[in-house]
């Protein structure tokens, strides 16, 4: 059964930082492009990054760049969101998921995990 699940959120003061990490299980792992997205209360649900198959590629939100990094290690079948300089507006729940093609639009994502809570605040 495809499993994804997030973990590392937490409490955080702005200009923090966070290393968030999606754990995966029961699918071909490396082969699928893994994304990070956000969701605050009263918003909809945005991409953060994503990461393609072999971790070569990466796309980032604009809200992030220079901020978050995202890598994987396929060998952990793991991908993680290292995040600095957090911001109160970063505060979210974030999620991972996965998605057969290189992509970081939410539509092309089939498989969701349940998020980690990460708040910035002083």
């Amino acid at each position: 059964q495809l499993q994804l699940v997030e973990s590392g959120g937490d409490l955080v003061h702005p200009g923090g930082s966070l290393r968030l990490s999606c754990a995966a299980s029961g699918f071909t792992f490396h082969k699928y492009t893994i994304g990070w997205f956000r969701q605050a209360p009263g918003k909809e649900r945005e991409g953060v990054s994503c990461i393609d198959s072999s971790g070569h590629s990466t796309d980032y939100a604009d809200s992030v760049k220079g901020r978050f990094t995202i890598f994987r290690e396929n060998a952990k079948n793991t991908v993680y969101l290292q995040m600095r300089s957090l911001e109160p507006e970063d505060t979210a729940m974030y999620y991972c998921a996965a998605a057969s093609l290189f992509s970081c639009t939410i539509s092309e994502y089939e498989h969701w995990g349940q998020g980690t809570q990460v708040t910035v605040s002083s």
